[in-house]
């Protein structure tokens, strides 16, 4: 996935809100769209350095939305809306072997109560993916999912728990926007009953997959499968 061709060098003050930051541009301040609900306060330290997409608009609050942070060894995707195309994108390339018979793609679907964001159709039959967007990775390279409690994470488990039951494939997708992760855990420190949902649904017969990002300032793309350890 090709990045806003202009990024824009900012600096992190400070988080204003669950959807909106405040970073000095150019020697002035300017409050920039988060598109990420999670804490990330392993991202946002003052002065961090941070790229920011132009995103001019009559109706918009902010004329920036951030697009990637610098920790100095590597950049960090923080938009969370990514990995659903990321995952598509892959899928139509073919690379995502485990899905390969399944050729129909398509996006934002209704299942029961829930909306997930893909449904693949083939030979192979229905098959339910549900992405999630992981930022943090502790020393060492373990990745944590969720940095937050998520009832919406827990619900959408749920719901790939029924499909499986009612004789459809499902899987979770956990895509982690950076490259220095060796493997994926659920962070039950942060949210236990994500965590025991998570470990319920593999047991279930749901695929637990997890995938790293090569990032660089003008492209985003899913790269190395890394294993999930519950």
């Amino acid at each position: 996935m090709k990045l806003h061709p202009d990024l824009e060098e900012g600096h992190f003050i400070l988080r204003l809100n669950r959807f909106a930051a405040l970073a000095e541009v150019r020697g002035r301040e300017e409050m920039v769209h988060v598109a990420n609900s999670g804490r990330l306060r392993e991202l946002f330290e003052p002065g961090r350095r941070l790229l920011l997409a132009p995103a001019p608009g009559e109706h918009r609050k902010t004329r920036y939305d951030l697009a990637l942070v610098d920790l100095g060894h590597t950049f960090v995707s923080a938009d969370a809306r990514l990995p659903n195309t990321l995952v598509a994108e892959a899928l139509a390339a073919g690379s995502l072997e485990q899905f390969v018979e399944y050729p129909e793609v398509r996006r934002e679907v209704t299942y029961g109560e829930s909306r997930l964001d893909l449904a693949l159709e083939g030979p192979a039959g229905r098959c339910y993916l549900e992405t999630k967007s992981v930022t943090l990775v502790e020393d060492g390279g373990a990745a944590l999912f969720p940095d937050a409690p998520t009832t919406r994470g827990v619900k959408h488990l749920h719901a790939l728990i029924q499909a499986v039951a009612e004789g459809y494939r499902a899987g979770a997708i956990f895509v982690v926007q950076r490259d220095d992760a060796a493997c994926l855990l659920p962070h039950d420190e942060s949210d236990p009953e994500f965590g025991r949902t998570l470990r319920a649904a593999k047991s279930a017969g749901v695929d637990v997959l997890a995938y790293r990002c090569s990032v660089s300032l003008t492209e985003i793309t899913l790269a190395d499968r890394i294993p999930v350890r519950l």
